[in-house]
C-alpha cells in the first residue's frame, strides 16, 4: 500500500501518465462529460467530495503549469474563484464557460467530484518537474 501521495489508484494512474501540457479537468456533478474521456467518478451524494478538497489532493501530487476556468465563475462562485487564485497564483486563464465545455474532449481524464455549486470546474495543465 502506498504511504503518501494520491491514494485513488486511478488518479494516480492519470498523473503518472501525463506529460507536458496534457490537462484534466475537475469537474462538480453536473458538468457535462464528453463521450470517449475516461471518467474518474468520486461522486458519492451531493458536495461530497467537494471541489476544493480534490482539487487541492489532486495538486499535491502534479505539476500544474496553467490553469483553465469559466469567466462566469467571478460572478456566480467567487469562493471557488478565490480558492482557485490562491491555490494557483498567477496560473488562471478565464474562459467563457461554452469555450471551457469544448476544451473537455481534449482533456487526458475527467475526475467528477459531488460538488454542487455553479462552474465548480478547471483543467489543469501538466509541467514538468525540471
Amino acid at each position: 500500500m502506498k504511504k503518501t501521495g494520491m491514494l485513488n489508484s486511478s488518479i494516480s494512474k492519470v498523473l503518472s501518465d501525463l506529460g507536458h501540457t496534457d490537462w484534466i479537468v475537475i469537474g462538480d456533478a453536473g458538468l457535462p462529460i464528453p463521450d470517449g474521456i475516461p471518467k474518474i467518478d468520486l461522486a458519492l451524494t451531493i458536495g461530497v467530495p467537494d471541489f476544493v478538497s480534490v482539487v487541492r489532493a489532486v495538486h499535491a501530487d502534479m505539476v500544474v503549469e496553467k490553469i483553465f476556468a469559466a469567466e462566469e465563475m467571478e460572478k456566480n462562485n467567487p469562493h471557488q474563484q478565490e480558492f482557485l487564485e490562491k491555490e494557483f497564483p498567477n496560473l488562471i486563464e478565464y474562459i467563457p464557460h461554452e469555450a471551457f465545455k469544448q476544451m473537455t474532449s481534449k482533456v487526458k481524464a475527467f475526475i467528477r467530484t459531488g460538488e454542487a455549486t455553479p462552474y465548480s470546474n478547471c483543467i489543469l495543465q501538466a509541467g514538468v518537474i525540471f
